[in-house]
């Protein structure tokens, strides 16, 4: 078994087929010369100092080795070559496998414009490093995109003291993952932490150096800090794969097992997965912390239990540390037909939950702010296939009972 990629799908997929049985040899390929480590704290509490890279590690070496999996770290994966089973590494080896599970993630999309420092990215410890280099008290900061990313990076730099401002080109820039009824609760709370919004415009082109950065704007106004993060998206790490026979659009697509389609010992697991979502009736990729753990734990379950496939069919979920705020979506809100707003987003700290709902009235998802009673609740009624009104009638109780 060969594991490509080691971030957290590639780490628990590994775990998981020892749980599930599976007694063969594991080789684990990551490209970093660092252990694993996981990704989510790196534009929160990594990038603020409060995580050191002990908390941050997912596989020691010691641990590895007391389950069984051989790790071969600080080489890329270069090709993969189905027909012969066999894997091919940037240090001229290879590895022959009878199974590959492809969890090789996304890397963040490029900045396109050319400014000769100062300019950063993150997704990886190392960009964390250098954008935590930049981050200091008194400095300027601007932050292109909106998205979960760019959010927490803002969070993350105004609290150690940095002037930041950020810039979308989408007026309600979190209306891609909340919808428009609750996005401006989300995107009010940069302004409260004295961060300069500027939605609905977006960057045009990002020159100088470290110190003296300008990013031009589409409405013609510039912008002059010390810094910039660009936040612009994520692109799956699927371009190794060309020439391997595997369908690849926008990820690896796979059928509803995590199999990669027309390869039967081929399996993707995590960001670079496109596989088909039975419940939501297409193909689908998800960048999300959590649909990897749990795609992986689905793929070492069926390549351990072929006589007995399980689909992969999850409910959403993602979270977001801003400021003081724990932000937690289940499902997907955005496609909601309607909604029902619970709590007291005016409250000090705030806690609310919004609901919402499919046209046929089930619940579809919900946005909580502050409140993880709620969202473990919403995930377990929507996997359910409860309706709206069911799902307001037990988040009412669980506010009842704080209220007491």
């Amino acid at each position: 078994m060969v594991v490509v990629g080691a971030s957290v799908s590639g780490v628990r997929a590994a775990q998981a087929l020892r749980r599930e049985g599976y007694a063969g040899r594991i080789v684990l390929v990551g490209d970093e010369q660092v252990l694993p480590y996981d990704k989510p704290p790196l534009s929160k509490q990594y990038l603020t100092g409060h995580y050191d890279e002990a908390k941050l590690q997912l596989l020691s070496w010691e641990e590895a080795a007391s389950i069984g999996v051989e790790l071969r770290l600080g080489v890329e994966a270069r090709a993969l070559d189905t027909a012969h089973r066999r894997l091919e590494l940037s240090d001229t080896s290879s590895v022959d496998y009878g199974a590959c599970v492809v969890a090789t993630g996304a890397k963040a999309r490029p900045s396109p414009w050319a400014a000769r420092s100062g300019v950063h990215v993150l997704r990886t410890r190392a960009d964390s490093d250098r954008l935590r280099a930049s981050l200091r008290a008194g400095r300027s900061v601007v932050v292109i995109g909106a998205g979960f990313i760019g959010a927490e990076a803002t969070a993350a730099a105004t609290s150690l003291g940095c002037e930041v401002t950020i810039v979308d080109p989408l007026r309600s820039p979190a209306a891609r993952v909340v919808g428009d009824a609750v996005a401006p609760l989300l995107e009010g709370v940069h302004a409260r932490h004295g961060v300069t919004t500027r939605f609905g415009v977006g960057a045009a082109w990002v020159e100088g150096e470290e110190g003296r950065i300008e990013v031009g704007l589409t409405d013609g106004s510039v912008l002059r800090a010390d810094a910039a993060l660009v936040g612009i998206g994520a692109v799956p790490n699927d371009a190794w794969l060309a020439g391997s026979g595997l369908t690849v659009d926008d990820g690896v697509v796979c059928d509803e097992f995590c199999r990669a389609v027309g390869v039967d010992d081929v399996w993707c697991a995590g960001d670079v997965a496109r596989w088909l979502h039975l419940g939501h009736g297409e193909t689908t990729r998800v960048e999300h912390w959590t649909n990897a753990v749990e795609q992986a734990g689905c793929v070492a379950h069926n390549i351990a239990h072929p006589d007995g496939l399980r689909p992969h069919r999850p409910v959403e979920y993602v979270w977001s540390d801003q400021y003081d705020w724990k932000i937690q979506i289940v499902g997907r809100p955005q496609r909601a037909a309607a909604h029902e707003l619970l709590g007291d987003p005016e409250r000090t700290p705030p806690r609310w939950a919004a609901l919402f709902a499919a046209e046929d009235g089930r619940l579809e998802g919900a946005v909580s702010v502050n409140w993880p009673r709620a969202s473990v609740d919403c995930r377990r009624l929507a996997a359910s296939g409860a309706r709206l009104s069911d799902a307001v009638a037990a988040v009412s109780q669980l506010a009842a009972a704080l209220g007491r």
